[in-house]
């Protein structure tokens, strides 16, 4: 230990950088290990049976796991959490540019990075003078995590949240929608989709081409959270 100390020395007299910390390098595995296996399984068992996007939970994980480190290795002395949260809100509010990100994705996003800035914050600081530890301990951050898991389980669940989903459909009959023939309307749209429908909105009209916009409501639980079904024009690939 004294030969690491010595050498830390001489290599932050020479380069400004050390060799070894050993305190911060398990602290910062610990916590790494925590918030990935913590993301991993949201995004893997939570958001990914749902959407079927492969895509969106890659980048979940990998961002997730960037923020991490982003912000264990700016946080210190110099960093307050004024700095964090400021980072954590430019972040939160980036929108890809190739694509509008789904609202659904959009919040896990939100949550996951909320989930990486906490972990990679929580960290418990030593003061000699007291001789006493300031921080978080490990029970602490393991129960925030299981409070993430456990709040993204609750809202994926069938069982506690209503699995009714909507979409938007081009209509080419303008002569049915009639409030007197919704009827008509529901069943040529359900005879049309398969879907049992619940409920129908009639958007914008257009009697020139001779079709509107209808929203439909219908309970299907393969279909909730699907990120596509709200789309009303199909994006450039």
């Amino acid at each position: 230990m004294d030969f690491i100390q010595d050498l830390n020395y001489q290599l932050g007299n020479l380069i400004g950088l050390t060799l070894f910390d050993p305190q911060h390098f398990v602290s910062l595995v610990m916590r790494f290990f925590i918030n990935l296996v913590a993301v991993s399984v949201i995004s893997r068992f939570f958001y990914f049976p749902h959407s079927q996007r492969r895509d969106y939970m890659f980048i979940f994980i990998l961002m997730s796991a960037s923020i991490f480190l982003l912000v264990s290795l700016m946080e210190g002395d110099n960093m307050n959490i004024g700095a964090a949260m400021g980072l954590f809100a430019i972040f939160g509010i980036m929108r890809f540019r190739t694509e509008a990100v789904p609202i659904r994705e959009m919040t896990y996003l939100f949550m996951l990075i909320a989930l990486s800035v906490i972990n990679a914050l929580a960290r418990a600081e030593y003061h000699p003078k007291a001789d006493y530890w300031d921080g978080f301990g490990i029970v602490t951050i393991l129960f925030v995590n299981l409070v993430f898991l456990g709040m993204a389980w609750i809202f994926e669940s069938s069982k506690l949240v209503s699995t009714s989903c909507s979409r938007y459909i081009r209509y080419d009959n303008v002569s049915l929608i009639a409030p007197d023939k919704r009827e008509e309307l529901k069943a040529d749209l359900e005879k049309r989709t398969g879907l049992k429908i619940d409920r129908i909105e009639v958007g914008l009209i257009d009697f020139m081409k001779d079709g509107c916009l209808i929203r439909i409501f219908y309970n299907n639980e393969d279909d909730r959270g699907n990120s596509i079904e709200e789309m009303v024009k199909i994006p450039r690939m």
